[in-house]
Protein backbone atom coordinates (compact mmCIF):
# COMPACT_ATOMS: atom_id res chain seq x y z
CA UNK A 1 0.00 0.00 0.00
CA UNK A 2 2.55 2.40 0.71
CA UNK A 3 4.19 1.72 -2.17
CA UNK A 4 1.78 2.46 -3.57
CA UNK A 5 1.23 5.77 -2.29
CA UNK A 6 4.94 6.26 -2.77
CA UNK A 7 4.74 5.38 -6.80
CA UNK A 8 1.35 7.79 -7.42
CA UNK A 9 3.44 11.01 -5.28
CA UNK A 10 6.19 10.46 -7.85
CA UNK A 11 4.54 10.60 -10.89
CA UNK A 12 2.43 13.83 -9.08
CA UNK A 13 5.87 15.20 -8.65
CA UNK A 14 7.25 14.45 -11.93
CA UNK A 15 4.04 15.80 -13.74
CA UNK A 16 5.18 19.02 -11.73
CA UNK A 17 8.46 19.10 -12.89
CA UNK A 18 7.90 18.40 -16.52
CA UNK A 19 5.06 21.60 -15.90
CA UNK A 20 7.39 23.57 -14.34
CA UNK A 21 10.08 22.80 -17.39
CA UNK A 22 6.97 23.43 -20.05
CA UNK A 23 6.61 26.96 -17.79
CA UNK A 24 10.32 27.61 -18.46
CA UNK A 25 11.10 26.72 -22.00
CA UNK A 26 7.37 28.71 -22.77
CA UNK A 27 8.99 31.59 -21.20
CA UNK A 28 12.30 31.31 -23.35
CA UNK A 29 10.17 31.04 -26.56
CA UNK A 30 8.39 34.25 -25.55
CA UNK A 31 11.71 35.84 -24.93
CA UNK A 32 13.30 34.57 -28.09
CA UNK A 33 10.09 36.46 -29.83
CA UNK A 34 10.86 39.83 -28.07
CA UNK A 35 14.32 39.53 -28.73
CA UNK A 36 13.92 39.13 -32.66
CA UNK A 37 11.59 41.79 -32.71
CA UNK A 38 14.36 43.90 -31.03
CA UNK A 39 16.78 43.08 -33.36
CA UNK A 40 14.46 43.75 -36.26
CA UNK A 41 13.40 46.77 -35.21
CA UNK A 42 17.32 47.76 -34.92
CA UNK A 43 17.92 46.37 -38.00
CA UNK A 44 14.99 48.72 -39.77
CA UNK A 45 16.20 51.97 -38.03
CA UNK A 46 19.81 50.82 -39.09
CA UNK A 47 18.53 50.54 -42.63
CA UNK A 48 17.06 54.35 -42.57
CA UNK A 49 20.40 55.50 -41.15
CA UNK A 50 22.30 53.93 -43.73
CA UNK A 51 19.99 55.77 -46.17
CA UNK A 52 20.46 58.91 -45.38
CA UNK A 53 23.82 58.31 -44.07
CA UNK A 54 25.50 61.75 -45.53
CA UNK A 55 23.24 63.31 -43.03
CA UNK A 56 24.01 61.22 -40.19
CA UNK A 57 27.96 61.94 -40.78
CA UNK A 58 28.14 65.42 -41.68
CA UNK A 59 25.44 66.96 -39.13
CA UNK A 60 25.77 64.26 -36.64
CA UNK A 61 28.92 62.33 -36.32
CA UNK A 62 31.12 65.34 -38.15
CA UNK A 63 28.95 68.24 -35.83
CA UNK A 64 31.05 68.33 -32.33
CA UNK A 65 34.01 69.18 -34.28
CA UNK A 66 32.43 71.90 -36.68
CA UNK A 67 33.04 75.56 -35.24
CA UNK A 68 29.60 76.27 -36.25
CA UNK A 69 28.08 73.32 -34.23
CA UNK A 70 24.78 74.73 -32.13
CA UNK A 71 26.94 74.60 -28.64
CA UNK A 72 29.66 76.30 -29.95
CA UNK A 73 28.07 79.07 -31.13
CA UNK A 74 26.61 79.82 -28.13
CA UNK A 75 29.43 79.55 -25.87
CA UNK A 76 30.90 82.74 -28.23
CA UNK A 77 27.52 84.09 -27.68
CA UNK A 78 27.73 83.69 -23.99
CA UNK A 79 31.32 84.77 -23.87
CA UNK A 80 30.69 87.89 -25.83
CA UNK A 81 28.05 89.07 -23.53
CA UNK A 82 29.58 88.97 -20.18
CA UNK A 83 32.98 89.79 -21.77
CA UNK A 84 34.43 86.09 -20.70
CA UNK A 85 37.92 85.66 -22.91
CA UNK A 86 38.69 82.66 -24.52
CA UNK A 87 35.09 80.81 -23.70
CA UNK A 88 34.79 81.15 -27.28
CA UNK A 89 35.84 78.39 -29.50
CA UNK A 90 37.80 79.29 -32.15
CA UNK A 91 39.84 76.31 -33.09
CA UNK A 92 39.57 72.59 -32.88
CA UNK A 93 43.15 71.35 -33.99
CA UNK A 94 42.76 67.86 -34.87
CA UNK A 95 42.83 65.63 -38.38
CA UNK A 96 40.23 62.41 -38.25
CA UNK A 97 42.17 59.76 -40.35
CA UNK A 98 41.90 56.11 -41.28
CA UNK A 99 44.14 53.39 -40.55
CA UNK A 100 42.05 50.60 -42.11
CA UNK A 101 41.63 49.05 -45.52
CA UNK A 102 37.86 48.81 -44.57
CA UNK A 103 37.97 51.47 -41.83
CA UNK A 104 35.47 53.78 -43.64
CA UNK A 105 33.11 51.10 -44.33
CA UNK A 106 32.81 49.67 -41.10
CA UNK A 107 32.48 53.20 -39.81
CA UNK A 108 29.42 53.34 -42.04
CA UNK A 109 27.84 50.04 -40.27
CA UNK A 110 28.88 50.85 -36.92
CA UNK A 111 27.51 54.03 -37.04
CA UNK A 112 24.27 52.91 -38.52
CA UNK A 113 24.14 50.32 -35.65
CA UNK A 114 24.50 53.47 -33.33
CA UNK A 115 22.19 55.56 -34.62
CA UNK A 116 19.71 52.67 -34.53
CA UNK A 117 20.45 51.56 -31.32
CA UNK A 118 19.29 55.37 -30.01
CA UNK A 119 16.21 55.72 -32.33
CA UNK A 120 14.97 52.52 -31.39
CA UNK A 121 15.31 52.35 -27.79
CA UNK A 122 11.62 53.50 -26.95
CA UNK A 123 11.00 50.40 -29.15
CA UNK A 124 13.49 48.50 -27.19
CA UNK A 125 11.81 49.56 -23.97
CA UNK A 126 8.27 48.74 -25.14
CA UNK A 127 9.44 44.91 -26.00
CA UNK A 128 11.07 44.99 -22.14
CA UNK A 129 7.54 45.67 -20.68
CA UNK A 130 5.60 43.13 -22.45
CA UNK A 131 8.13 40.64 -22.02
CA UNK A 132 7.39 41.71 -18.11
CA UNK A 133 3.99 42.60 -17.81
CA UNK A 134 2.57 39.11 -17.62
CA UNK A 135 4.36 38.78 -14.16
CA UNK A 136 3.50 41.67 -12.64
CA UNK A 137 0.21 41.76 -10.48
CA UNK A 138 -2.76 44.24 -11.41
CA UNK A 139 -1.33 46.85 -8.52
CA UNK A 140 2.14 46.76 -9.99
CA UNK A 141 0.84 46.74 -13.47
CA UNK A 142 -1.15 50.51 -12.18
CA UNK A 143 1.64 51.75 -11.16
CA UNK A 144 4.02 51.11 -13.60
CA UNK A 145 2.04 52.82 -16.33
CA UNK A 146 4.45 55.08 -18.64
CA UNK A 147 7.33 53.05 -17.42
CA UNK A 148 8.42 53.84 -21.65
CA UNK A 149 7.11 57.08 -22.02
CA UNK A 150 9.06 58.65 -18.64
CA UNK A 151 12.15 56.13 -19.73
CA UNK A 152 11.93 57.57 -23.39
CA UNK A 153 11.56 61.12 -22.09
CA UNK A 154 14.94 60.57 -19.32
CA UNK A 155 16.68 58.75 -22.23
CA UNK A 156 16.08 61.23 -24.82
CA UNK A 157 17.08 64.27 -21.86
CA UNK A 158 19.89 62.44 -21.36
CA UNK A 159 21.39 61.91 -24.48
CA UNK A 160 20.81 65.64 -25.90
CA UNK A 161 22.54 66.73 -23.07
CA UNK A 162 25.82 64.21 -23.53
CA UNK A 163 25.04 65.22 -27.27
CA UNK A 164 25.02 68.89 -27.12
CA UNK A 165 27.11 69.19 -23.42
CA UNK A 166 29.45 66.87 -22.47
CA UNK A 167 30.79 66.01 -26.18
CA UNK A 168 31.34 69.13 -27.39
CA UNK A 169 33.56 70.39 -24.13
CA UNK A 170 35.43 67.21 -23.71
CA UNK A 171 36.40 67.20 -27.38
CA UNK A 172 36.81 71.43 -27.30
CA UNK A 173 39.33 70.39 -24.72
CA UNK A 174 40.79 67.52 -25.69
CA UNK A 175 41.65 68.86 -28.93
CA UNK A 176 43.60 72.22 -27.52
CA UNK A 177 45.54 70.25 -24.87
CA UNK A 178 49.05 70.85 -26.27
CA UNK A 179 52.24 69.68 -24.51
CA UNK A 180 54.59 70.47 -27.63
CA UNK A 181 54.28 72.54 -31.11
CA UNK A 182 55.84 69.09 -32.31
CA UNK A 183 52.85 67.22 -31.43
CA UNK A 184 49.98 67.14 -34.10
CA UNK A 185 46.96 65.40 -33.12
CA UNK A 186 46.02 62.57 -36.12
CA UNK A 187 42.62 61.00 -34.12
CA UNK A 188 41.50 57.78 -35.81
CA UNK A 189 37.52 57.86 -36.79
CA UNK A 190 36.83 55.09 -34.88
CA UNK A 191 38.39 56.68 -31.56
CA UNK A 192 36.05 59.41 -32.48
CA UNK A 193 33.36 57.97 -33.15
CA UNK A 194 33.44 55.43 -29.92
CA UNK A 195 33.86 58.94 -27.25
CA UNK A 196 31.21 60.49 -29.20
CA UNK A 197 29.13 57.72 -28.80
CA UNK A 198 29.96 56.62 -25.36
CA UNK A 199 29.55 59.80 -23.88
CA UNK A 200 25.55 60.69 -25.78
CA UNK A 201 24.27 56.74 -25.27
CA UNK A 202 26.16 57.04 -21.79
CA UNK A 203 24.85 60.11 -20.58
CA UNK A 204 21.13 59.04 -21.69
CA UNK A 205 21.63 55.84 -19.48
CA UNK A 206 22.65 57.51 -16.56
CA UNK A 207 19.55 59.68 -16.59
CA UNK A 208 17.21 56.67 -16.33
CA UNK A 209 18.65 56.88 -13.01
CA UNK A 210 14.84 58.15 -11.37
CA UNK A 211 13.09 54.83 -13.08
CA UNK A 212 16.09 52.43 -11.34
CA UNK A 213 15.20 53.83 -8.03
CA UNK A 214 11.40 53.43 -9.04
CA UNK A 215 11.72 49.67 -9.16
CA UNK A 216 13.91 49.59 -6.45
CA UNK A 217 11.28 51.18 -3.92
CA UNK A 218 8.55 49.23 -4.95
CA UNK A 219 10.69 46.07 -4.33
CA UNK A 220 11.63 47.49 -1.10
CA UNK A 221 15.66 47.82 -1.61
CA UNK A 222 15.48 51.61 -1.34
CA UNK A 223 14.38 53.61 0.59
CA UNK A 224 14.45 57.61 1.04
CA UNK A 225 16.00 57.70 4.57
CA UNK A 226 19.06 55.97 3.15
CA UNK A 227 19.54 57.83 -0.09
CA UNK A 228 19.19 60.74 2.68
CA UNK A 229 22.18 59.24 4.59
CA UNK A 230 23.95 58.26 1.60
CA UNK A 231 24.34 62.09 -0.28
CA UNK A 232 27.67 62.49 0.75
CA UNK A 233 28.76 58.49 -0.89
CA UNK A 234 26.77 59.85 -3.69
CA UNK A 235 28.63 62.79 -4.11
CA UNK A 236 31.67 61.03 -4.31
CA UNK A 237 30.23 58.67 -6.85
CA UNK A 238 29.05 61.14 -8.72
CA UNK A 239 31.87 63.03 -9.37
CA UNK A 240 33.62 59.55 -9.85
CA UNK A 241 31.26 58.63 -13.41
CA UNK A 242 31.54 62.27 -14.33
CA UNK A 243 35.17 62.20 -14.17
CA UNK A 244 35.27 58.54 -16.52
CA UNK A 245 32.48 59.29 -18.92
CA UNK A 246 34.11 62.97 -19.43
CA UNK A 247 38.04 61.67 -20.15
CA UNK A 248 38.97 65.75 -19.32
CA UNK A 249 40.68 67.76 -16.65
CA UNK A 250 38.72 70.78 -16.95
CA UNK A 251 36.87 71.48 -13.94
CA UNK A 252 34.07 73.15 -15.57
CA UNK A 253 33.54 70.01 -17.87
CA UNK A 254 33.50 68.20 -14.68
CA UNK A 255 31.00 70.08 -12.65
CA UNK A 256 28.65 71.09 -16.19
CA UNK A 257 28.09 66.75 -15.92
CA UNK A 258 27.99 66.20 -12.53
CA UNK A 259 25.38 69.00 -11.45
CA UNK A 260 22.38 67.32 -13.57
CA UNK A 261 23.44 64.01 -11.95
CA UNK A 262 23.18 65.68 -8.59
CA UNK A 263 20.17 67.20 -9.56
CA UNK A 264 18.64 63.05 -10.74
CA UNK A 265 19.82 62.15 -7.18
CA UNK A 266 17.63 63.99 -5.69
CA UNK A 267 14.81 63.33 -7.83
CA UNK A 268 15.08 60.14 -7.10
CA UNK A 269 14.41 60.52 -3.45
CA UNK A 270 11.85 62.10 -4.35
CA UNK A 271 10.45 59.43 -6.42
CA UNK A 272 11.68 56.86 -3.17
CA UNK A 273 9.30 59.22 -1.09
CA UNK A 274 6.52 59.10 -3.09
CA UNK A 275 6.96 55.40 -3.65
CA UNK A 276 7.34 54.81 0.69
CA UNK A 277 4.25 57.66 0.96
CA UNK A 278 1.79 54.84 -1.15
CA UNK A 279 2.91 51.91 0.19
CA UNK A 280 2.54 53.28 4.19
CA UNK A 281 -1.68 54.80 3.13
CA UNK A 282 -1.77 51.02 1.76
CA UNK A 283 -0.45 49.06 4.91
CA UNK A 284 -3.03 51.85 7.00
CA UNK A 285 -6.13 50.87 4.84
CA UNK A 286 -5.23 47.50 5.21
CA UNK A 287 -5.12 47.32 9.15
CA UNK A 288 -7.82 50.35 9.18
CA UNK A 289 -10.46 48.26 7.54
CA UNK A 290 -9.85 44.94 9.99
Amino acid sequence: MSRNIKLIQAIKDKGKNIEAEMSFFDHLEVLRWHIIRSVIAIIVFAIIAFTFYDFVFEEVIMGPKNLDFWTYRMMCKVGHAFNLEGFCVEKIPFNLINTDLGGQFMLQINSSLLMAIAMGFPYLLFEVWLFIKPALTDVERKSAQGFVVYATILFLIGALFGYYIVVPLSVNFLANVSLSDEIVNQITIDNYLSTIATLTLGCGIIFLLPILIFILSKLGIMTPQFMRASRRYAIVIILTIAAIITPTADIITLLTVSAPMFLLYELSIMVSANVKKKKDLAEQEFYNTK
